[in-house]
């Protein structure tokens, strides 16, 4: 087995590739789409998906930022290569694709004011911080992780939809509603402004900025827009009445579907909340099985 030649195919199939469950909600979209603008929007929509995935070019110019979920079951370890070898083979699939070039040159100030320009190779671009699931989640997205699993998921996540993310506090007042529509005002009023529906949109809620955001990311990953629960399809619902539409144009098609990952909470009167509100090109997901 030649594992940084499985991740570099893994970051490639990210980039290039959207699962069934998308594709097929998107032709459903299409075939329920009245307003002729929001339906052709979606048709070419349809057409990059479909060359991109032919062709194995992005789906989009912004190849986005790597982010690593790795299920580990009980008997099963993660080893100092094996974290160097993610770190590897994503420089060599950013590479491959290639992604576009958007790591910044410099020391930690420099970087900021990226006074020093970028990096010409795709693959200096480092991935986030790595994130490890187990048997011991506890959350909506919860999965069932045999003893012999290590799956390692690659996530790309574009920068438009981070501009529009938010993660802040709510005060629950021992209501879910509160909570929720919080949500929903949030993802309402970054959708308008996202430019690039129809989005599936994600929400994390926990304790704390890192879980509620670690929920949203794990939502991303796990999602399947054909097994959402009856809060994920009333989310999906109440923003598709917006009429924000596809590319901003109008129509029915603002998001199609919604993740909702709810983990532990404490003993308090706030809960923590994330929410992205992803282009029309994510998730962009690869799995590899090992």
């Amino acid at each position: 087995m030649d594992i940084l030649k499985d991740i570099s195919d893994a970051i490639i199939k990210a980039s290039t590739t959207l699962s069934d469950d998308k594709l097929t909600a998107l032709k459903r979209a299409i075939a329920n789409e009245d307003n002729e603008n929001a339906r052709w929007a979606l048709e070419q929509i349809l057409e990059n998906y479909l060359v991109a995935q032919k062709t194995k070019f992005p789906l989009c110019d912004d190849t986005g930022i790597p982010h690593v979920i790795i299920e580990l079951g009980s008997e099963r370890q993660i080893t100092g290569e094996l974290l160097n070898q993610i770190h590897e083979g994503i420089a060599l699939g950013l590479n491959n694709l290639p992604a576009r070039p958007m790591a910044v040159k410099g020391n930690e100030i420099q970087r900021i004011e990226q006074s020093q320009g970028l990096y010409d190779v795709p693959g200096k671009l480092a991935h986030a911080s790595i994130l490890i699931d187990s048997i011991n989640d506890e959350s909506s997205y919860k999965r069932e992780i045999s003893s012999d699993t290590l799956n390692i998921h690659f996530l790309l996540e574009g920068g438009g939809p981070e501009i529009r993310s938010k993660t802040y506090r709510v005060y629950h007042q021992r209501s879910f509603e509160n909570v929720i529509n919080t949500a929903y005002e949030w993802l309402e009023s970054s959708l308008k402004m996202l430019g690039c529906t129809p989005s599936i949109p994600s929400i994390g809620i926990g304790r704390t900025h890192y879980e509620a955001t670690s929920l949203l990311l794990k939502s991303v990953a796990y999602g399947n827009l054909n097994n959402l629960n009856q809060h994920e399809v009333a989310i999906t619902e109440r923003l598709n009445q917006t009429g924000i539409g596809p590319l901003g144009l109008g129509g029915k098609t603002t998001v199609l579907g919604c993740y909702l990952n709810i983990g532990n909470q404490r003993a308090s009167g706030v809960r923590i909340v994330s929410i992205r509100p992803s282009c029309f090109v994510e998730p962009r997901v690869a799995t590899l099985k090992l």
